[in-house]
């Protein structure tokens, strides 16, 4: 029986970490979230770095990750995981407040895979997370990972 990979969140703000896992949790998805606050953390889970050296090997589905962060932000964090042949086919969305043309831009030029703009209303902010989560944790398909 296949094991439901991770999803990794990277959001610094404490208040839409929880509101990104209420929405999923309420979609119904079994997949674990890990949570990581900086993209420093991010790239520690995936390359099984300081506290996460012990934790199963195997790619998260789907990274869920915030643009302005403290100690790397997440263009740097995409930036690194494209550079990276064991990481790059991770799909990456970016799920940011920026409406920034720029962003959006650097974010495609980097490869990023989605592109999410939190809406400020709670409804439509809860809808787009589950749709997100839906999509990139159940109907996408990704190649098949050996566990090692």
């Amino acid at each position: 029986m296949e094991r439901l990979r991770t999803i990794l969140l990277a959001e610094d703000s404490q208040k839409d970490v929880e509101l990104i896992l209420e929405a999923l949790e309420d979609n119904n998805l079994a997949n674990q979230v890990v949570v990581v606050h900086d993209g420093v953390e991010a790239l520690e889970y995936l390359r099984r770095e300081g506290k996460y050296a012990l934790r199963k090997t195997g790619n998260p589905i789907v990274i869920l990750l915030d643009i302005k962060m403290p100690r790397m932000d997440g263009m740097e964090v995409l930036r690194t995981i494209r550079g990276d042949a064991s990481l790059k086919i991770i799909p990456v969305v970016i799920l940011t407040s920026s409406r920034e043309e720029k962003d959006l831009f650097n974010s495609y030029d980097l490869g990023v895979n989605a592109y999410v703009v939190k809406p400020v209303d709670f409804q439509q902010f809860i809808g787009a997370i589950k749709l997100t989560g839906s999509f990139w944790a159940v109907i996408n398909e990704l190649p098949y990972e050996k566990e090692g």
